[in-house]
């Protein structure tokens, strides 16, 4: 079977592209020179830089679910990678607030045999979608001793 990708969604951060450049055209109208004053030009770069920071920081970080395994990666230069057996999963609960529910999406939460630590992937699309996936993985994974369970939306 096909690996497959999730990523934290861009939804939100295209609302910010859009709310940075009503900003800066808001800017732009309230001067309304022919010749913008330097800060016009500095504040417009700032208030891009924002989304742009999320966008790339959100673009960093990825979980890979293949057959056996998920692999959890984040960061650029410091790369962080954290396999996990689907074997050991032990738990998948999705967490949704009401404003993530209106736009479909959620955080997954992964925890597994023997471990204390839980691994939570903020803002996926489809988070039961992905949350069901695992679980069918993880129930159909050679050695298993026990189903994992999913919690619904809270």
């Amino acid at each position: 079977m096909a690996e497959m990708i999730i990523r934290p969604t861009v939804k939100f951060i295209y609302v910010g592209y859009v709310a940075t450049i009503v900003a800066i055209g808001g800017i732009v109208a309230a001067v309304g020179r022919l010749e913008w004053p330097t800060w016009v030009a500095w504040a417009s770069l700032v208030l891009i830089l924002w989304p742009i920071k999320r966008h790339v920081g959100n673009r960093l970080m990825k979980m890979t679910i293949l057959d056996d395994k998920l692999r959890y990666e984040s960061g650029a230069l410091g790369k962080t990678t954290r396999t996990i057996l689907i074997s050991r999963v032990q738990n998948l609960t999705v967490h949704q607030t009401i404003g993530q529910r209106i736009f479909g999406v959620g955080d997954l939460s992964i925890e597994t045999a023997g471990e204390s630590s839980r691994l939570t992937i903020p803002s996926i699309d489809r988070p039961q979608e992905v949350a069901d996936h695992i679980q069918e993985r993880s129930a159909a994974s050679p050695g298993q001793t026990r189903s994992a369970g999913t919690a619904g939306s809270s």
